[in-house]
């Protein structure tokens, strides 16, 4: 597979910081965009790569961030939706705020970024845009946050809507649905959520963000050019379907 141009948001660390390493492992160059501009810089030194600090949920900003990209590097080849946030309450507790900004960086985010990073695949002739989603998807979310698994059920729609109107221009859209990954996010959980999670995967214990990247390094690849609208599951047998 020849050097591409691939931009990940929310890669600065976590699961987005793995798949920018194993992007650059496999000789892309990598832009690592996120909303903590000297984390991102410091991930992608270690990788080779540029940086950018970018707030998906800003249209406007999103915008001029890949034109900028496409102006320094001549084209775009692959985006990585994600750039992510969760906030916690039930339906009764949750806050009006929370739910637009879960929506808005989740859901919009995804819609902004692919947008604006469409027009420059059709000029080349080939893309890929990856969105990385959740369990909580197709499951509803199981860690009281309501907007999270909605906005995120949004991405699975929006990837099919990508698939179809991209595919005539050589472009595929794929999203990447983890469920109990070892981060931030899942730090968080109380002891008693930790356990109940880890009760429902039969392979008994949580994944790495390293395996959602090799599911993504695979979406990226020539070898995937006949997949496109799927959503690849990436948790360790806790839904099968």
């Amino acid at each position: 597979m020849s050097r591409r141009i691939a931009l990940v948001t929310g890669a600065a660390r976590g699961i987005g910081k793995a798949i920018a390493e194993r992007l650059a492992a496999m000789g892309h160059h990598v832009i690592v965009a996120d909303l903590n501009l000297e984390a991102a810089q410091q991930t992608a030194q270690a990788i080779g790569g540029s940086a950018g600090r970018l707030d998906v949920s800003n249209y406007l900003e999103v915008e001029a961030f890949m034109a900028q990209a496409q102006a320094q590097h001549g084209r775009l080849d692959i985006l990585v939706n994600n750039a992510g946030i969760i906030r916690r309450g039930n339906l009764l507790s949750v806050s009006e705020d929370d739910w637009d900004r879960v929506i808005a960086v989740n859901l919009k985010g995804a819609f902004n970024c692919a947008k604006h990073a469409a027009p420059y695949m059709i000029k080349g002739g080939w893309g890929r845009i990856v969105n990385i989603v959740s369990i909580a998807a197709k499951t509803g979310d199981i860690t009281s946050a309501p907007g999270y698994g909605s906005s995120k059920a949004g991405v699975v729609n929006l990837t099919k809507t990508l698939a179809r109107e991209l595919a005539p221009y050589g472009i595929t859209a794929n999203a990447v649905a983890p469920h109990a990954i070892e981060t931030e996010m899942s730090a968080q959980w109380s002891e008693e959520t930790r356990q109940r999670v880890l009760s429902g995967i039969p392979l008994g214990r949580l994944g790495k963000p390293q395996e959602v990247a090799a599911a993504v390094a695979f979406l990226v690849s020539e070898e995937a050019g006949f997949i496109t609208g799927a959503t690849l599951d990436i948790n360790g047998g806790a839904l099968m379907d």
